[in-house]
């Protein structure tokens, strides 16, 4: 069980939101957590071991970021295993609540297209899964949608692109809730 939250919107407070979105939602991962925000033309993320109950956010001011609280099932509890996690031209990242069934499968697929992976969680397949369809000609949205669909388990994730500026959420059992606001859209778990 973990807890994902998402911001896209007009103000530039993104890092504070998704903080203060996951700090509601601790109970959902209690291992680790982490945020990632839009900065110019990359992606700037912090991650943690330990609780977020009094956490504070350093990372600069954005109109988009995703953040996770983790409760690992994959991987030991460690910075590196934290969500969120990035494709190899970090330009994709991803959270997500669930397990990646056929994670093995799937890694050993994109291993042998040349990713490398950071981690040792089933979540850092998505990103890269993603990465490859958008390398072979598939816009984000698509590119989200099939992969989700190769993924076997009760999934739920929230996937940003700072390049086309976008977050999907995608989910299949897993709880997943998106609000709309007068100046941002937001998916909750």
């Amino acid at each position: 069980m973990c807890g994902i939250f998402g911001y896209i919107g007009k103000r530039d407070n993104a890092a504070q939101t998704v903080l203060n979105g996951l700090k509601a939602l601790e109970y959902r991962g209690y291992d680790s957590w982490g945020i990632a925000v839009k900065t110019g033309n990359k992606i700037t993320f912090e991650k943690h071991i330990g609780k977020i109950g009094d956490a504070k956010t350093v990372l600069p001011k954005s109109e988009l970021g995703i953040g996770h609280t983790r409760w690992a099932t994959h991987g030991g509890v460690t910075d590196l295993n934290a969500h969120p996690h990035l494709d190899c031209n970090k330009k994709i990242a991803i959270v997500h609540n669930g397990i990646v069934e056929n994670n093995d499968i799937l890694k050993q697929e994109l291993v042998n297209l040349g990713h490398k992976f950071t981690s040792e969680t089933d979540t850092e397949i998505i990103a890269h899964a993603i990465e490859q369809l958008i390398k072979g000609g598939n816009e984000f949205k698509m590119a989200v949608k099939k992969a989700f669909l190769k993924l076997q388990g009760l999934n739920a994730i929230v996937a940003e692109n700072i390049d086309s500026f976008e977050i999907i959420a995608v989910k299949n059992g897993s709880p997943l809730i998106a609000g709309v606001g007068s100046h941002s859209i937001v998916p909750l778990p």
